[in-house]
C-alpha cells in the first residue's frame, strides 16, 4: 500500500453540464462547471465546502464520497460554474436591457464620474439573470466530484513517495551515527580505567598508605572505572535507537494510515537522542547526538504532511 502525502491539489471539470428546468427553453443550460480540491495536513480530517446555494443539497453526498477516501487533512472543495445557453454567450433580455440603461442614467445622474456600463457587464449580468433556470444533475456533479478526487489521491501519492524517500533517506544516516557511535563508548571506558590505575598507582606511591598492595589499588580503579561506565553507557539507547528506525522503516514499506504512528516514533527518536547527549561523555558523542536531532527534526517536518 502507498504512503499519502495530506498536501495536494486536484481539479476537474466539464462542459455542457447542465439541464433546462421545464419552461426554461432548450438552449437554457450550465456550460461549465469545475470543481477543486485543496488539502493541506491536519491531526484530523476536515472538510470545508465552497458550493453554490442550488448545490446545497448534493453537500452530504460529496462529504460522504470524501470521507470514503480520505482520511486526513483539512481538504477544501470548491465549485465553480458558468451558466449560460448551450454552446455560445447569454443573450441578454431586451427587459434586462432596458433596467439597465434606466440603472444607468440614474446613477450617473447622481455620480457622474462612475464609468459606464461595458459589454462585459451587461453579458455577466446576463449570465447571472439566466443561471436559476438551468440545474446540474446529481449524478454528473458526482462523478465529477469522483473525477476530482482520483486526481487528488494520485498528486498525494505522487507526494507520499517522494516523502517516504526523504525519510529513508534519513533513517539510513541516522543509522551511520549511530554506528559510529557505539565503539567510542568502550573507547573511552578503557581510556579511563587507565587513567584511574596511573592515579590510584601515583596516590598509593607517594601517601601514607604506599605499602598498600598494588591489588587493593587496581581493584580501587576498576570498581571506579566500571561506575564510569555505567554512568556513560549508551548502548540501551542505541538499542532502543535502532529499534525505533527499524519500526519506522517497516511502516513505510507498509504503507497506508501511518502517520500518527510515525509522529510517536518520532516523539522516541528524540528521548534516545537527547539522552545520548545528555550522557556524552566526549566532543565526538556530542556532536553525534546534535547530528541526530537535526536529521529527526527534518523527519518530524516530513511525517506531519503523512496521512
Amino acid at each position: 500500500m502507498p504512503v499519502y502525502s495530506m498536501t495536494g491539489y486536484a481539479s476537474a471539470q466539464l462542459a455542457d453540464a447542465g439541464e433546462a428546468q421545464p419552461g426554461a427553453g432548450s438552449d437554457s443550460a450550465t456550460s461549465w462547471i469545475a470543481l477543486e480540491i485543496r488539502s493541506v495536513n491536519s491531526r484530523f480530517l476536515d472538510l470545508s465546502f465552497k458550493l453554490p446555494d442550488d448545490w446545497r443539497p448534493h453537500e452530504s453526498a460529496l462529504r460522504e464520497l470524501l470521507t470514503q477516501r480520505l482520511k486526513r487533512g483539512k481538504v477544501e472543495l470548491r465549485a465553480l460554474t458558468e451558466y449560460g445557453p448551450r454552446g455560445g454567450l447569454p443573450e441578454p433580455s431586451v427587459r434586462l436591457l432596458q433596467r439597465l440603461n434606466t440603472a444607468q442614467d440614474h446613477i450617473l445622474a447622481w455620480l457622474p464620474q462612475a464609468r459606464p456600463l461595458s459589454v462585459a457587464d451587461a453579458l455577466r449580468l446576463a449570465t447571472q439573470e439566466q443561471a436559476p433556470a438551468s440545474v446540474v444533475p446529481a449524478d454528473r456533479i458526482l462523478a465529477l466530484a469522483q473525477q476530482a478526487v482520483e486526481a487528488l489521491m494520485t498528486a498525494r501519492q505522487r507526494e507520499g513517495k517522494r516523502l517516504a524517500a526523504l525519510l529513508q533517506e534519513r533513517i539510513a544516516a541516522l543509522r551511520r551515527h549511530a554506528a559510529q557511535a557505539e565503539p567510542l563508548v568502550p573507547q573511552l571506558v578503557n581510556q579511563q580505567r587507565q587513567r584511574f590505575l596511573e592515579r590510584w598507582t601515583e596516590a598509593m606511591a607517594l601517601g601514607p598508605q604506599g605499602n598498600l598492595p598494588s591489588e587493593a589499588a587496581q581493584e580501587r580503579a576498576m570498581n571506579e572505572a566500571t561506575a564510569f561506565a555505567i554512568r556513560i553507557d549508551v548502548a540501551e539507547e542505541l538499542g532502543r535507537l535502532g529499534a525505533h528506525l527499524d519500526e519506522i522503516d517497516s511502516l513505510i514499506r507498509k504503507g497506508g494510515e501511518i502517520g500518527k504512528r510515525l509522529d510517536f516514533l518520532i516523539q522516541e527518536l528524540h528521548r534516545e537522542a537527547n539522552t545520548l547527549g545528555a550522557k556524552s561523555a566526549t566532543l565526538e558523542l556530542s556532536r553525534i547526538s546534535v547530528d541526530m536531532k537535526v536529521l529527526i527534526e527534518q523527519m518530524r517536518e516530513q511525517v506531519q504532511n503523512i496521512e
